[in-house]
């Protein structure tokens, strides 16, 4: 018998009719004798549409009370799995994340787990329950309802799999594992049967829509084993997210990935002295905006340049912020650009070849595609390009690194 933790997206729970082909899967195994706990995120589009409704009252809703709206969503999908399964036959029990005890910061709408009491869920589990519990919300210390953030249903999986010490987490979701890019933009993208924690992370944090990046924090820091599935088709195997192996160096370079939800701010002409990048960047901070690539450059006369970007949808707000940093600290001017996209290629053999940032250079320049931005890690390389250029340069990159279906 095991302990499997099991997390179905919108797309899989869009109607009464997925929602039963969910229930027969989760009856199956536990016939099979194993324990199972399932998260549920809203029905596809139907965080949007609270989004929208708030929208209509006011651009800026309260967000304690927003996190209440947004938390609604999951609601209704784990019971309606639970009267599904209920009408089978099968012992079933929903759960808001206040009711799991998923206990969070006070961080409205981007809140983190802090803590998971896992007494209840153990106790229904001894009773062979069928757990249903609602993804992507919790509650703080002083009981008000949380939301995770977008994909947060990922995290309150993978968290839960960990609180519980279970066999296996299994994110089923609309496409089939993790491919080496969206096969949507490139024909010959392929998809991978294992893929080490770090890689995911990177793959998640550069763009790729299959796992939330917390999730495979999570994952990584409790070596959680994730199995990354189609929903729709049983018979495939998906991907298998684990612990770095020796067969993983083979391959220097197992993706590339891209997003647009990025928007660069530059500050000119500001003084180089100590203390000043920090002044900068705490204000973004402090408003909750999470900077990503940063790049100074030094001019003469003791001034230098700092660019940086921020999520596309806090590019207003940041950039109120910065003007007034900028007047404060005596810069001379800050711009933006929200027409950018920053395609990346990751790899863990990335470690230990030589020539693969050159390699993916030269395509690109190939191509006419200029690079604004650059940043790298051991495992990464990433170039922030013009918008219009972002499927022109993830074909580019997955040809050039010789990723296609064989």
């Amino acid at each position: 018998m095991a302990l499997i933790v099991q997390k179905y997206g919108g797309t899989s729970v869009g109607d009464l009719k997925r929602i039963g082909k969910v229930a027969k899967n989760v009856a199956k195994i536990h016939s099979a004798g194993n324990d199972v706990v399932v998260v549920l995120s809203a029905m596809a589009g139907v965080t949007d549409q609270l989004v929208r409704l708030a929208s209509q009252i006011t651009d800026n809703p309260h967000r304690r009370e927003l996190d209440v709206l947004l938390a609604t969503g999951e609601q209704t999908t784990v019971a309606l799995l639970c009267i599904t399964l209920e009408s089978m036959g099968y012992p079933a029990r929903s759960l808001l994340g206040y009711q799991a005890e998923i206990l969070t910061d006070r961080a409205f709408g981007q809140a983190r787990i802090v803590q998971i009491n896992v007494n209840r869920l153990k106790t229904l589990l001894s009773e062979r329950k069928i757990i249903a519990v609602a993804g992507f919300q919790g509650r703080d210390r002083k009981g008000n309802i949380t939301t995770l953030g977008r994909g947060g249903s990922d995290t309150s999986a993978v968290a839960l799999a960990a609180a519980l010490n279970a066999d296996v987490c299994e994110i089923y979701t609309d496409v089939d594992g993790v491919y080496t890019t969206d096969p949507n933009i490139c024909s010959t993208a392929r998809k991978l049967h294992e893929i080490s924690y770090d890689e995911m992370l990177e793959m998640a944090g550069l763009g790729a829509k299959v796992l939330q990046v917390r999730a495979v924090e999570f994952a990584k820091k409790f070596n959680v084993v994730l199995h990354v599935r189609s929903a729709f088709n049983e018979e495939e195997e998906g991907t298998m997210v684990v612990e770095e192996n020796t067969n993983m160096e083979q391959l220097v370079v197992s993706g590339v990935t891209y997003t647009k939800d990025q928007a660069r701010i530059t500050m000119t002409k500001v003084p180089d002295k100590p203390g000043v990048a920090s002044k900068i960047l705490t204000a973004i901070a402090d408003a909750n905006i999470v900077v990503d690539m940063i790049i100074q450059n030094t001019r003469k006369g003791g001034l230098t340049d700092i660019t940086f970007t921020v999520p596309k949808t806090a590019y207003k707000q940041a950039m109120a912020i910065e003007q007034e940093i900028a007047q404060q600290i005596g810069a001379e001017n800050v711009f933006g650009d929200e027409n950018i996209a920053k395609v990346s290629i990751i790899g863990v053999g990335m470690q230990s070849h030589s020539g693969v940032a050159a390699k993916a250079f030269t395509a690109l320049a190939n191509e006419n595609i200029n690079i604004i931005m650059i940043s790298t890690s051991e495992i990464k390389i990433s170039c922030v390009i013009e918008e219009k250029y972002t499927e022109l340069a993830v074909r580019t990159l997955h040809n050039a690194m010789v990723l296609e279906e064989t």
